[in-house]
């Protein structure tokens, strides 16, 4: 392992205390999992690549009716 040093506010070491002693680990260990959390995480696409996915799935689907034009009463009909 490597030894790191970090600085937490005094609001997060106090937490990381509690959530530690109610685990019966350290607070290195809770930092590790909370690490390897943010690690793993798959990472987000950005909004230029979300809004081109959605461009170019737009108009793709067909619902038999035009939603998009009668939304409003498509709504109305599905609360009834």
């Amino acid at each position: 392992m490597v030894r790191t040093q970090i600085q937490l506010t005094d609001r997060q070491a106090e937490k990381l205390k509690r959530i530690a002693a109610r685990q019966g680990v350290s607070m290195a260990e809770i930092i590790r999992r909370a690490v390897d959390l943010v690690i793993e995480r798959p990472t987000r696409p950005s909004e230029e690549d979300v809004r081109s996915r959605a461009l170019s799935a737009a108009g793709k689907i067909r619902a038999g009716r035009d939603l998009a034009r009668a939304h409003d009463d498509h709504l109305s009909d599905i609360y009834r």
